[in-house]
């Protein structure tokens, strides 16, 4: 089933901007879902913060208040992702966009599907957005995105490319 609408945590949005991503959200999604929870989060960066800064001035960006879930609040996620595991859990047409390896393993237990930021970028390629994910992941470390080379080189396989030593 094609990816068309995401519920995203904090650290997705706050790497996409810091590295200048931001705005391929609405590109790849019709609807983009931001929980209150996480908005707040993204909110505490500040004034100099680039996702503190740009969220509040994206049209496309949904705020919404969740209720978390008690199968997701045995985890003891934050709460960013405990509100987007339990929003996609309530709304199965969602994809839970998450970074954090311990909330992507709640997800997929309680049966919620995923999409990293990596993930994205390989989305953007494919929909003709991108022309190199090598080069936008490098931009996401850069940002502060923790991606250990078996898992780039893993996406950059799954995008059709090679780490640039190789």
């Amino acid at each position: 089933m094609p990816i068309d609408a995401v519920v995203v945590n904090a650290s997705p949005l706050i790497l996409l901007f810091r590295a200048g991503y931001g705005d391929l959200l609405p590109q790849l999604f019709s609807r983009i879902i931001v929980p209150e929870a996480v908005w707040t989060e993204i909110a505490a960066g500040g004034v100099g913060d680039a996702a503190a800064s740009a969220l509040p001035n994206r049209p496309w960006a949904i705020r919404q208040p969740v209720e978390p879930s008690l199968r997701v609040l045995d985890w003891s996620l934050g709460a960013g992702e405990t509100a987007v595991i339990s929003h996609a859990l309530e709304h199965p047409g969602l994809r839970a966009m998450l970074d954090d390896r311990d909330a992507r393993r709640c997800a997929r237990t309680v049966g919620v599907q995923t999409l990293g930021s990596g993930g994205m970028l390989i989305l953007a390629k494919r929909r003709g957005l991108l022309s190199c994910v090598a080069d936008a992941l490098q931009r996401l470390r850069d940002a502060g995105l923790w991606i250990g080379d078996d898992v780039m080189r893993l996406l950059l396989m799954n995008a059709g490319e090679q780490l640039p030593e190789e």
